[in-house]
């Protein structure tokens, strides 16, 4: 299955949440609506929809994904709290938690476009792992972007979170330490996705 381009408000609806980046739900009714009747959902259904959600959220395909949930199941600890961390160390996802980017498509497409370095080295791969102590830098290409100008701006109005920092002069982002789970999307049940691949 490809990445999701349809209407956003649809899939926002169809996987319970209230926002995503910049989107949020539409609170209005429509007039003539009448009487819903909901299905009851599966614990199947349950455990597919937190998946799906975490997919989206995140912007990964299904191979993607599973691979990162093996990864989590090899590694110490819980495995759902495992898989959160490993999402939230894509560069595409610290660029968007520093605040420059109001969504991770905005983060993917700057990193997809080469305009980000780490540790002084080219990296265009949004799946890229940082680690404590990275340092992530415009490049002297990106600098001259209207990207760049926008993610100045932004910057100006979202904090960073507590695992990471941004110097708005430079607008360089460094990982002072790994993030937990609790940092992760909370609207996630994760306990829900390891019980669907334990099957």
């Amino acid at each position: 299955m490809a990445r999701y381009t349809g209407p956003i408000q649809k899939k926002l609806r169809s996987l319970g949440l209230e926002s995503y980046g910049v989107y949020g739900t539409r609170k209005e009714k429509r007039a003539n609506q009448g009487f819903v009747r909901r299905r009851r959902i599966s614990n199947y259904g349950l455990q597919l929809r937190e998946k799906q959600k975490a997919k989206f959220l995140y912007g990964i395909l299904e191979k993607q994904f599973k691979n990162y949930y093996e990864k989590a199941l090899d590694m110490d600890g819980v495995t759902g709290d495992n898989l959160m961390v490993l999402l939230e160390k894509r560069l595409d996802n610290v660029l968007y938690r520093s605040g420059m980017f109001l969504s991770r498509k905005q983060s993917r497409q700057a990193v997809n476009h080469g305009h980000f370095t780490v540790n002084d080295s080219k990296v265009n791969i949004p799946s890229f792992q940082v680690t404590k102590g990275d340092k992530i830098a415009w490049t002297q290409r990106g600098s001259k972007t209207s990207l760049y100008q926008m993610a100045a701006d932004n910057c100006k109005s979202i904090a960073a979170p507590h695992w990471l920092t941004l110097d708005q002069g430079n607008m360089e982002t460094i990982v002072l330490s790994d993030p937990m789970a609790d940092d992760g999307e909370l609207v996630v049940d994760t306990v829900q996705i390891v019980e669907f691949y334990s099957k």
